[in-house]
């Protein structure tokens, strides 16, 4: 008998191999995972996701990002992850804007970013639900506005 590998067998037969389903927090552990294994590896941020629309925020994709790692994976694909944009990592990893904008967004440092360093902030996402800094945000916005200077 011979042995061949997944990539093999696909060029000879279509292969279908169930994986039993991963919860949210599995599928960040998993993606921080795939990360770690380069850890030193320079990936491409997106720029401003902050100040895009909702629409073209969506869309947004990098080469070389942290989402293009997860797409690149034969294992979240088959969990359900369609494609490496902004949207769809936020829908399939089940995050906040907030979140994902801290995982792939320039402004935290710069054009590109260690892989090591992309993992530490999605296990982040596994630890917070973004209660606390919903609630952070809603005060901070609905504070009566201070005079900071008397006349």
């Amino acid at each position: 008998m011979k042995h061949q590998t997944l990539e093999e067998l696909h060029t000879v037969a279509e292969v279908d191999v169930a994986y039993p389903p991963m919860t949210r927090n599995q599928r960040l552990e998993y993606w921080a995972s795939l990360l770690e294994r380069d850890p030193d590896r320079c990936l491409g941020a997106l720029p401003g996701t902050e100040y895009m629309s909702l629409n073209v925020r969506d869309k947004a994709h990098c080469l070389q990002s942290p989402l293009s790692i997860a797409f690149a994976d034969p294992i979240l694909r088959a969990q359900g992850l369609k494609n490496d944009t902004y949207g769809e990592a936020r829908r399939f990893f089940e995050v906040s804007d907030w979140q994902l904008h801290a995982v792939v967004c320039h402004c935290h440092v710069g054009a590109t970013m260690k892989a090591g360093w992309v993992a530490v902030q999605v296990r982040a996402a596994t630890k917070e639900d973004g209660k606390l800094f919903k609630k952070l945000r809603e005060m901070i916005t609905h504070l009566p506005a201070v005079r900071l200077f008397t006349t």
